[in-house]
């Protein structure tokens, strides 16, 4: 092996890398009042810990529960 080249890591792709999300996916979650304050309460107690939260919230998934966060809080859905 030749001292001067130098071995580098790659990066681990992040999960938005190395995931393709189809627009279906990203349609508007409609929750209840009761459910959004609950997700809102839920959130300020354990943070984005989903799956906790959707054991919670009866009917809905962790990634129904993400996403609706996402949606809610990130400036490009907005």
């Amino acid at each position: 092996m030749d001292g001067n080249r130098r071995w580098r890591k790659k990066p681990k792709a992040t999960k938005c890398e190395s995931e393709e999300v189809s627009s279906a996916r990203w349609e508007a979650i409609d929750m209840t009042d009761q459910e959004e304050d609950l997700i809102y309460r839920m959130y300020r107690l354990v943070g984005d810990r989903w799956n906790l939260i959707a054991g919670r919230t009866p009917g809905r998934t962790a990634e129904e529960i993400e996403r609706f966060w996402l949606m809610k809080h990130t400036h490009g859905f907005a």
